[in-house]
Parts: structure tokens; sequence; C-alpha cells
């Protein structure tokens, strides 16, 4: 379950200066001990709530969320009818009509929701946003410039026509996601600045695995995810040998991420003309990490030296072993040639016997 949510929260970079508003609903249809709705809600790309159908409480992942509520008990009414009333039904009854429109009779399927806002601190532009997406493919969304459902499935031609009948709901999510979900955007920034508005810069060091690697530039320990890397060629962003890897989380919360370089074509004489850029969302000044030989962190110094112990351990290990091999060996020799041992009584009077067989 938790892999499926993931897959819904698209990493968004943003501007220092927009803030967002989503709320992700998942129906379920043919699983087996799963819940059959799961809804999530996260500002700026952080989680604060989550809600399904099997446990009929919302679960809040921030403290400062309890005094939202507790100063404005009607967005607590608000979540719990959507959470336990509203969207089990219309997604149960939602669902029915899919699978008749695809001609499904039976297996797994599952309906997505995306909603939500995008504010511009600093213009105050709103960029609402209501999409469906159906077995993993875009299936219908809300054009609220335009007031009408837009589709690229044929199949949805007909829903598309019915919802664009109703203008009442048209006007309602209208109203909620350009005027309601902003100022609901703005509370929680002021509520949860600590957590929401908290930002942590990186280390940020340049790898290299062998000379003929690429040259890695690796940020590490940033918070929140929303970053920008990227190589540039006298102050120019270049695109040609670079490879972008995606943003990953540290096991501390933060974030950590690395673009390399193809150095292969690059004159040791033009390195100076390169330099990586990292971007933070909410911090001013790029981080900027010149093209620098000397600063390049790499193992095959370590690695050759590695070789070499290695090399000389198995040296000192052939000659200790050729040298007790030969020592065996002269051993050996040495007791073919040795006379018998007279100590043994039995083999003593026996010599005696036949040097002294008088006696």
């Amino acid at each position: 379950m938790k892999t499926l949510i993931l897959l819904l929260l698209f990493c968004h970079v943003s501007s220092a200066v927009k803030h967002s508003l989503k709320y992700f609903i998942t129906g379920f249809s043919g699983f087996t001990n799963h819940p059959e709705l799961v809804a999530v809600a996260s500002v700026n790309g952080i989680r604060i709530g989550y809600c399904d159908n099997r446990h009929e409480k919302l679960q809040l992942n921030l403290d400062w969320e309890k005094k939202v509520f507790e100063n404005d008990p009607d967005q607590f009414t608000f979540y719990n009818h959507y959470c336990f009333m509203e969207y089990p039904d219309v997604f149960k009854s939602t669902m029915s009509i899919l699978k008749q429109v695809f001609n499904q009779s039976e297996g797994v399927h599952i309906l997505q929701l995306m909603q939500g806002c995008e504010w511009d601190e600093e213009t105050g532009e709103v960029v609402p946003f209501k999409q469906y997406g159906y077995d993993g493919e875009d299936f219908i969304a809300l054009d609220m410039k335009t007031s009408t459902w837009i589709t690229p499935k044929p199949q949805a031609v007909s829903i598309k026509l019915k919802w664009d009948s109703d203008i009442g709901r048209i006007n309602n999510n209208g109203e909620f996601f350009t005027q309601t979900c902003p100022e609901w955007v703005k509370m929680y920034l002021h509520y949860g600045k600590s957590s929401l508005l908290r930002t942590d810069v990186p280390s940020v060091s340049l790898l290299q695995k062998t000379p003929s690697s690429p040259v890695s530039c690796h940020a590490t320990g940033f918070y929140p995810d929303r970053a920008m890397m990227f190589w540039r060629k006298d102050g120019e962003e270049i695109h040609e040998g670079v490879e972008h890897g995606e943003i990953l989380p540290n096991h501390d919360g933060s974030f950590q991420m690395n673009v390399d370089l193809n150095i292969s074509s690059v004159s040791p004489e033009d390195w100076r003309r390169y330099d990586c850029v990292f971007q933070l969302s909410g911090v001013e000044d790029d981080i900027i990490t010149k093209l620098d030989e000397t600063q390049i962190r790499t193992n095959w110094g370590k690695s050759i030296i590695i070789i070499i112990i290695i090399i000389s351990a198995l040296v000192v290990v052939v000659v200790v072993f050729s040298a007790a091999a030969g020592f065996m060996v002269h051993k050996k020799k040495q007791d073919q040639k040795a006379p018998p041992d007279l100590t043994d009584s039995e083999d003593s009077s026996e010599l005696s016997e036949r040097l002294d067989p008088g006696t």
C-alpha cells in the first residue's frame, strides 16, 4: 500500500515562493485484505494527514495540525465527511461505472484522484487542479478556466458530457480550489512553518570511480526535496554529456541527489570552464562547485594500494609455502639416510643378536 501511495506523490520542483496543498485519493477494486479507499493530504510535498475506510479516524502526522482543528472545527468536520462518507460512496459508484464503460467484469482495478492548488506567494497566482487516473492512465480532468471536463479516452466521452452538465458540482470545485484551498495553504504555513518552511543546505562533493568515469556532483543532507542540480559551462546550463540522478531519501529524513558529467571529451585546460550548481527551494543563494581535479574524491588510489597489499600478501604466502615444501622434502630425504633408531628396545635386541649371535 505504501508503494502505491508513493507512486502518487509526484516529485515537483518549484521556486522558493510557490506552495502547494494536494490531496491524493485512491480507490481499489479486486484487492483482498486491503482498504477500498485511501486518502493522503500533503503541503509542500510533506504528508500531513491520512485516512482509509477501514479506520474511522483521521491520522495526523504533525502536532501543529491539532491546533488547526482546535481553531477551525469546520475543517475537522470537512475532512471526516469526505474521508468516511463522500469519497467512499463516490469512488464505489464511479468504479462501477468505469467497469461498465471498459467492459470489465472482474480483476484488480485502481481509481486515482489528485486535486488541490498551488499558490505563488510572490505574485498571488493560484493554480487549481483536479484530475483522475484509472488503472495507471490519465482518465479525465477538470479544466477550471473553461469549467469543462477534458479526457483523452474515447470511452470517457459519455462521462464527460454528464459531468459537464453538473454545473453546481463544477462551481463548487472551482470555488474550493481557487479560494478555500490557497487560504488553507496560508494557514498551514503559519501553523507549521517550523516543519513546512524548514530548509537544510547540503554538503556538495565531486566524486569519480575511475580516471575514465564521469565526474559526479553529489549533494546530500538537504531538505526539503524541492531541489535542482545541473552542470554549467561558461555560466550556461548544459545537457549534452550530463546524466541526472533521482532525489533519494537519507535515513535521517534529509535527501540526496547527484548529476554526472562525462569528461571524456573535456580537455584538462577546459575544466575550469565547468561548474556544478545546486538550488534549493526556499534558499536564495546557489551552491556552486567548480570542476577542480584536486577537489575530486575518488577511491581508485586506495584500490591500487589494496591491490598492492593483496599481491604482496600472496607473494609472502607463496614464499612461505615453497619454503615449507622444501623443508619437508629435505627432511624426508634425511630420514631415508639415517640409521635405525637404537632407542627402540625390540629393534636393539635384534641388532645385538645379529652382531653377536653367540650370546
